[in-house]
């Protein structure tokens, strides 16, 4: 999961010599800068995967402050993706136009552009008109033709990450996250989910809130943190970003999820025309329908996903975050929305 923009000064030296290398070098290159050496460190809160900084410099009377964006990866995370893939994956998408430029790389992380835009809150989620915008460059994502395999990676991605939940978890954990018939779960979901009508684009999976931003005068959005993208059903990627309607990490309690504030019916049908109308088309009421429906049963897998995500995070991640609640409550709304949505009536408990 991504960033959620907080400005709170650091004290303390987090970057590594090769960062601050990087950044001497950029900085020398800019001639407005006073002194290249005199950067000012602030970290941007509500990182879940790694950790994220603001650099500014002193510049000269009546020029804007210089910044750029520090990231440094979390440890025991590569679990989840393969870095190489991610870079390749920025680089391209900021060759189109879609986001930030990378600026520099070292070992335990980068350096990227930093945009000149607000991070969304919860509340903008909410929001008709950002919605609308959110709508619109989701459907531009996904029409993007990403160089390489264009495999769905949903399945396997799940199974990858089901095995190393199982490996890491304790028998306690395993028996009360019932992870030994998930594989069932898994492999039927996917029997009922995947058939040969569906839309299969490139998607983020992880559109939370903290992984857009908005420029206020142009009212135009970016999508940012590229960890977690692959071709999906366009539907899972959908849901995924509903579901995240029901989170607000700007909280005392970031990991509680308030499914009260799922979108209604009116709401996700909106969403959808948008999208579909987007590129200029015209859908039916039909084709709205239908995709809202292959969107609320991919709901179900977005809640293992990040169930799965979440215990294994609670394992290698030292963010202060409660990621094993954080899965139970995902794992809980599995179960809990599954029967009326595969018209199953076992109903197991985590």
């Amino acid at each position: 999961m991504g960033v959620v923009d907080d400005m709170d000064k650091n004290r303390e030296d987090p970057l590594p010599g090769e960062a601050k290398s990087i950044l001497q070098s950029l900085a020398s290159s800019w001639d407005d800068i006073i002194d290249s050496n005199a950067l000012q460190v602030i970290p941007l809160k509500g990182a879940f995967t790694n950790k994220v900084y603001q650099i500014k410099w002193p510049t000269r009377i009546g020029e804007p402050s210089r910044k750029v964006l520090v990231r440094i990866y979390g440890e025991g995370v590569d679990i989840f993706f393969d870095r190489n893939d991610e870079i390749q994956t920025f680089e391209f998408i900021s060759k189109q136009g879609q986001g930030p430029r990378l600026l520099g790389r070292f070992p335990s992380g980068r350096i990227e552009e930093f945009i000149h835009a607000r991070t969304l809150s919860a509340p903008d989620f909410r929001n008709p008109e950002i919605s609308a915008l959110i709508a619109a460059k989701l459907k531009e994502f996904h029409d993007l033709d990403m160089p390489g395999s264009k495999n769905v990676i949903l399945w396997d991605r799940m199974k990858n990450w089901l095995s190393a939940a199982k490996h890491l978890s304790t028998p306690e954990e395993a028996n009360s996250f019932c992870l030994d018939t998930m594989d069932e779960e898994i492999s039927d979901l996917e029997k009922k989910l995947s058939g040969n009508d569906q839309h299969i684009g490139f998607c983020h999976n992880d559109l939370q809130y903290g992984n857009i931003m908005i420029e206020e005068k142009t009212m135009s959005v970016t999508i940012i943190d590229y960890e977690y993208t692959s071709y999906n059903p366009v539907a899972y990627d959908i849901a995924n970003h509903f579901c995240e309607m029901a989170a607000d990490y700007h909280t005392e309690t970031p990991h509680i999820m308030d499914f009260d504030k799922y979108p209604g019916l009116e709401e996700r049908k909106r969403f959808v025309h948008i999208y579909l109308s987007s590129s200029g088309g015209h859908p039916s009421e039909l084709e709205v329908e239908r995709l809202v429906q292959d969107i609320e049963k991919y709901g179900l897998a977005s809640h293992l996903v990040w169930g799965l995500w979440g215990i294994i995070s609670g394992h290698v991640n030292k963010i202060d975050f409660d990621y094993m609640e954080y899965a139970r409550q995902r794992f809980r709304q599995y179960w809990l929305m599954k029967p009326s949505l595969l018209g199953s009536s076992a109903v197991q408990p985590p």
